[in-house]
């Protein structure tokens, strides 16, 4: 993985339509449409299904806002905050292993079909990443580039 693969910084909010608005307020950001639905996701404590959807930024540097579930990993940061940062990877299981291999401990992964493959491992520091597989790049740029009108 390189710092290249950085791609954008994910917040998990409880008021969604608040947050994308001060956001464009104070900083001029656009929204794409939301997106979003129920994912098949490996935890800790075994396989769910969570209902999952953000909004990502068209203005760069690129956000994602996302909404809060409860009891899971996509709970806002105390104090408000970056949720986590997510990079581009040509093997998710393969960067995985290696941040693992660094004390990174997995928190959320999916590998089948139904979406591109994508984990969320937590450093040592604290720091929670989100590695997506670059399949998903097309259609993302796609999204942003049209404001999610098209996708």
């Amino acid at each position: 993985m390189r710092a290249e693969d950085q791609f954008h910084l994910g917040f998990v909010v409880e008021d969604f339509e608040g947050t994308l608005a001060e956001f464009s307020a104070a900083f001029g950001y656009e929204w794409c449409a939301e997106i979003g639905g129920a994912v098949p996701l490996t935890l800790p404590t075994g396989n769910a299904v969570l209902d999952i959807s953000c909004a990502y930024s068209r203005t760069v540097p690129r956000l994602e806002i996302v909404r809060r579930v409860p009891g899971t990993l996509w709970e806002p940061v105390a104090g408000g905050g970056v949720h986590h940062v997510g990079y581009w990877s040509d093997d998710v299981a393969a960067d995985a292993a290696e941040l693992i291999g660094q004390g990174f401990v997995s928190e959320a992964s999916r590998s089948g079909p139904g979406g591109a493959p994508f984990a969320f491992l937590r450093g040592p520091s604290g720091l929670l990443v989100e590695l997506v597989d670059r399949v998903a790049r097309p259609g993302l740029e796609k999204l942003w580039g049209h404001g999610g009108d098209d996708a």
